[in-house]
């Protein structure tokens, strides 16, 4: 591999000054060759360094070459925080819902985000419609938020029944789990779209990252 990073990436240095949200790396697709000096690089010009979807042998590949750093195993990511970054003033607390369980890997993705671009998180994991008491159960907690990232697969159903009983903007992300007529996530994506509780938005399948950056920007007012 070229030490020449310009041959495969360019780092967006400014971004954090124009948008508040610093350059996140998708890391799936690129090799550790290719992730070791991206990170390298950006540490010269940020001080907070996430990179997303990262299976466990490139997280810990770049956790042993950035000590400073921490692989988050649930949420399959990578952060690097250089320096102690200012204060937000958010309005509140962010609370992401997960209807099942096998939704955390996502919901756990715009959990390490959002608490590392500085809101106030709580999670409540499943709550999902097939056994409804158990959202129930939460609901002064649920209410009390400031912003909501609601995450479900399967049939998706979950964003509209909270919409229904809470007065904040709430972001939904299907995610891929189901069976086959879930064809991957794309069943809970039209679902959520086609939800008629109004004040839900709709980020792609399994976008955490995505969710997390709108639901801090709402929260950060």
């Amino acid at each position: 591999m070229t030490n020449d990073i310009t041959q495969f990436a360019r780092i967006d240095d400014s971004r954090e000054a124009r948008t508040g949200i610093p350059e996140i790396v998708w890391g799936e697709n690129k090799s550790i060759d290719q992730l070791v000096p991206i990170v390298r690089r950006m540490t010269e010009r940020q001080t907070l360094i996430l990179v997303s979807r990262l299976d466990e042998t490139k997280g810990q590949l770049l956790a042993r070459e950035f000590p400073a750093g921490t692989y988050h195993r649930e949420a399959r990511m990578f952060s690097l925080r250089l320096e102690s970054r200012e204060e937000i003033n958010t309005r509140g607390t962010m609370i992401i819902l997960a209807a099942g369980t096998s939704d955390i890997p996502v919901a756990e993705e715009a959990s390490v985000t959002a608490s590392l671009l500085g809101s106030r998180v709580e999670r409540i994991y499943d709550v999902g419609v097939a056994g409804i008491h158990r959202l129930f159960s939460q609901l002064d907690r649920i209410r009390q938020a400031s912003v909501l990232i609601v995450i479900a697969g399967m049939e998706g159903a979950l964003p509209s029944v909270v919409a229904g009983l809470v007065g904040v903007p709430i972001v939904a992300v299907p995610t891929s789990v189901g069976y086959g007529t879930g064809l991957g996530g794309v069943a809970a994506l039209l679902a959520m779209l086609n939800g008629c509780a109004p004040g839900v938005t709709v980020v792609n399948i399994d976008n955490g990252v995505g969710a997390a950056v709108a639901a801090h920007l709402i929260n950060r007012g």
